[in-house]
This record gives structure tokens, sequence and C-alpha cells, in this order.
């Protein structure tokens, strides 16, 4: 018998599947304290949670029976995936479950705020009838800017059209052959701001999405704009949006999540008549907590009786000695994978895997998804993408995937080309293992000796006297410690690739110090 602990409660439909199994016995909590779970968890094989529950690393080390963590949405921050990796434990979530229902919510809350209805709600519940105040407007015929075209964003512009909306979008990593097959326009994010007459965010809180919506950008946008975020907290700056919806500049605002949750509620936002908001509900429906909870109970179920791995995060579906073997190689493509997602310009086009030597016996395949896998990770919402659903997500991008397996060995035993096609350029890399570690030997025309892990630095820049003595002159100055670095170069005198390692992520002051340098070309920051 297997017992599963489902800490955060479950859908009656999730549960009756788990209780239906012979060989598992199911404790289902609806809450559960950390100390009580950490008193427990060692008597259970598998734990299912949604985001209340935190998973961290001592929690893992509690578990010693434990086999697989199910998480019951999209998002893993809450569970700590390394740490259960180490301790080979499958970490699996449910991507698809609260797409339709996030999406809904934003077009819910266009609606809302276009018809001032929780104004007009209030001002009925105080006695009022104040029916010309809360004239609206119309949203047929209106333009919709949608920045994001993944899951969520995809059914939010396919929901605008039907509602007669002139549907626009921002998606850098979205081919204009695909947007066009969807009937959507795809512009620059300029574009998008002086043409749209609502804005609504479907992208990720990355570094380069963090205070995407600031004033400067505000600035750009047209008179009365009307801004919906359902996406996450910090990427519209709140206290700029608090001055421009003030000012009347940007008409209303409609917001699902906030920087700080739960929100302060003595936050500038909330004594706004022009502002609404919910308290992060974008994926709680009936229908989406019944999906999710189906769908990891099933995951469990089978993993826990069959063996059989769906929707895992962090391990794909191999057997042990495949595995084993494999291991050092899935980290040397989700790396690359990644360098190359965060590198490359343009929405991409194609990528091409090439396995040299001894690998291209082995099942190269999951190699080459654990690339995609790595090449997405930073595009999407993280937890979005995993070892099961990456190849779906190049074919629905529109990206042509192939492999090439030779068995002749050229510098190194093993040897892993990756190359990634954008509609503005080519960005390939090399890489082998030497030992059981990955190691990043090739970038473009450079070559390198790199770990495709940790925060990362790459700059291109002029191959002159004095170059990397600035460069790391100018990271001492700004406080950012240097753990190694690597250098290449064309010719001499040509262009030259500096790599380097640091202590901990920089954000873009570093990064606009570093351009000020003489000879530096680009500066690109790389988290892996």
């Amino acid at each position: 018998m297997y017992k599963v602990l489902v800490c955060d409660g479950m859908a009656e439909e999730g549960a009756r599947i788990l209780k239906s199994s012979k060989q598992i016995e199911a404790v289902i909590k609806s809450k559960i304290s950390r100390d009580e779970l950490l008193q427990i968890v060692g008597d259970f094989d598998a734990l299912s949670v949604r985001s209340a529950t935190k998973v961290d690393a001592e929690v893992i080390e509690k578990g010693v029976k434990l086999k697989v963590i199910g998480r019951a949405g999209i998002g893993v921050d809450n569970i700590d995936v390394p740490s259960a990796t180490k301790k080979g434990i499958v970490v699996m979530n449910t991507p698809g479950g609260n797409n339709i229902t996030t999406a809904e919510h934003a077009i819910a809350m266009l609606m809302a705020l276009t018809r001032h209805i929780p104004q007009a709600t209030m001002s009925m519940k105080n006695g009022k009838w104040e029916k010309s105040k809360f004239t609206g407007r119309e949203i047929f015929n209106k333009t919709i800017g949608i920045i994001g075209l993944g899951n969520i964003g995809s059914i939010v512009a396919d929901r605008a059209k039907g509602l007669r909306m002139n549907v626009i979008a921002y998606d850098p990593f979205i081919s204009e052959e695909v947007a066009s097959k969807r009937g959507i326009e795809l512009v620059s994010l300029d574009e998008l701001y002086e043409r749209s007459h609502y804005i609504t965010i479907h992208v990720p809180l990355l570094e380069d999405t963090k205070n995407m919506i600031d004033k400067n950008s505000i600035a750009k946008m047209r008179n009365g704009v009307f801004i919906i975020n359902c996406a996450r907290g910090g990427i519209v700056n709140e206290m700029d949006l608090y001055e421009a919806l003030k000012s009347g500049k940007v008409a209303g605002a409609a917001f699902d999540v906030f920087e700080k949750e739960p929100v302060d509620p003595n936050h500038p936002l909330l004594t706004l008549e022009n502002f609404i908001c919910t308290p992060h509900l974008g994926a709680s429906t009936e229908e989406a907590q019944i999906n999710v909870s189906i769908s990891i109970a099933e995951q469990i179920v089978d993993y826990l009786e069959r063996g059989i791995i769906v929707n895992a995060v962090n391990v794909p579906s191999l057997s042990g000695d495949e595995l084993t073997y494999l291991e050092p190689f899935l980290k040397l493509a989700e790396g690359i994978g990644a360098f190359a997602g965060q590198a490359i310009k343009g929405a991409i086009k194609e990528v091409t895997l090439e396995y040299n030597g001894e690998i291209a016996d082995k099942k190269v395949n999951v190699l080459t998804v654990a690339y995609l896998k790595g090449l997405f990770s930073k595009m999407l919402e993280k937890g979005e993408v995993n070892f099961v659903n990456a190849p779906i997500i190049a074919k629905e991008r529109g990206i042509n995937v192939q492999e090439i397996k030779t068995t002749t060995k050229k510098e190194f035993n093993n040897l892993v080309i990756a190359t990634a096609k954008t509609d503005k350029e080519s960005f390939s890399i090399q890489g082998t293992i030497f030992g059981k570690d990955p190691r990043i030997i090739r970038i473009n025309n450079f070559y390198v000796e790199a770990v495709p892990e940790g925060h990362i630095l790459m700059l291109y820049n002029n191959d002159k006297p004095g170059v990397i003595g600035n460069i790391g002159t100018t990271l001492g100055k700004l406080n950012v410690n240097i753990g190694s670095m690597s250098w290449g170069r064309d010719r001499a005198g040509g262009t030259a690739i500096s790599i380097l390692h640091i202590d901990q992520p920089v954000g873009k002051e570093v990064i606009d110090e570093m351009l000020k340098l003489p000879n530096i070309i680009s500066v690109t920051s790389i988290e892996i």
C-alpha cells in the first residue's frame, strides 16, 4: 500500500480517484500546519499540495519515503524542486487546468471595468440611483492589445475576437506567421501601447518584465486606456499606475494580482474609484478546481501504480539505467536551452539538435525535449513548461524541431550542438560532458569553457587591450563578485566574448554601467 497525503484539500472528484485505488491509502486534509507536516510527512509516499503548503528542503528531508510531489496547479514556487530532484523525488504539476478560467477572468474584469459594474453595485447598495454617473463604453470595434500570446493570452485573444474586438498582440517569441494563422496582428510593444484601447497582460514575472508597465510606458499609451493585469504582480509599477489613474491618463485598471499579497488594505490604488480588483481569483472556479484535482490524482495514481510519469517538471520518462547514463546530458541540454532562450533575439522559427559520438546511439529525443524545456523556461510562467508539454509548446509556436545523429566523433567523445534560428539571427551552442559535469565549449564562432548553471553575464566586446581589466574593476565597484571567467575571440583584434559566473543576479543598473565601458558591444544577464 502507498500512502498519499493531500495537504490543501481536494475536489471530491479527485479524492474519489485516490480512494478508489486498491493500492493507495489517501489522507485528505483541508489544511495542515507546518509542524504537523514535518511530524507526519515521513510516513507518506506522495504529497498533493496547492499553493498554501510550502514543501521546502526541510520537509523533503523529513519525507524519507517520498516518491512524488504533486502540485494541483501550474506554479511550483512553493516546492523546492532542486532538493526534491537530488532526493530522486518526482515533482509534477497540472499546467493546463487553469488556462480557460484565468483567461475568462481577464475578460470578466475587462467587462466589469468598462461598465463600472462594481462601483454601480456599491452605489445601489448604499441606497443611490446614480445612472448618469456610471455611463460606460462599448467594447465593440475597440482595439485590445495583448502582451504575451502563451496559452492564456491566446484564449483571451479568441474570446476578444468573439466580442468583435480588434486584436493586436506583442510577443517576441511568436512569429508573425503563427500569429497570423490565429487571426492576430503582431506588433511592437510601442505600437501596442499607441493603438490599444485596452491592454491586458499575460506574461510571467521575470527580470525583463518586472515594472514593464511604468510611467514611461504609460506615457506612450493613448489617453483613456484601460489596463488589466491577471498575470503576476510586479509587472505593473503600482505607484506609477496610481498617478496615471489619478490624472486620467489611464481611464481605469482592473487587477487580480499585486506585487505583495495579501494586498495592504491601505494601498493607494484601493482608494481610487476607477480601479477595481479581486483577490487573485484567476484560477478560482469550481471547474478549474475539479480539473486540477482530477489531473493530479490521476498522475499520482499512474506513477505509484504503474511508474508512468506525466507532467513532471524535473524528470523525463526514462528507465533507471537510462536515467543514470543520460542524467548529465539532460542537465547539459536543459542548461544550454535556458542559455539560448535568454541570449537569442527574435521569434524562434527553427531548432536543430545535433548529437555526435556515443550519445547518438542513446535515447536522444529526451535530450531534445530537455533543450526545449530550458529554451522556454524563461519565456513562460514558471512551472508552465515541463518534459511532457515542451514539444507541444514548440509546435503551437510554429517552431520546426530537427534532430541530427552521427556516431562519428569530433573533438570530443560526445558532443551536443544546439542551433536556434529566429527572424533576426542564428544562435548556436556546443556542449559536452567533462567527467559527469556539463560544459559549454562553444558559442557561435567563439570557443569558451563555461558551466551552464548559476548567474551568468555574457558580454560581446571589441578585442582590445584593457577590456577585461575594465570589466573586473567595474563589477568590483558595483560589489558584484566574479566566480569564474572564460573568454574567446574570432580573431586577434576582432570580436570577443566573455562569460562571467557571478555570485548573485544583477539588475538593469549593473548592465547599464557595463555598457558604458569602452569597447563593450552588448551585455546579457542569464539565469540558469
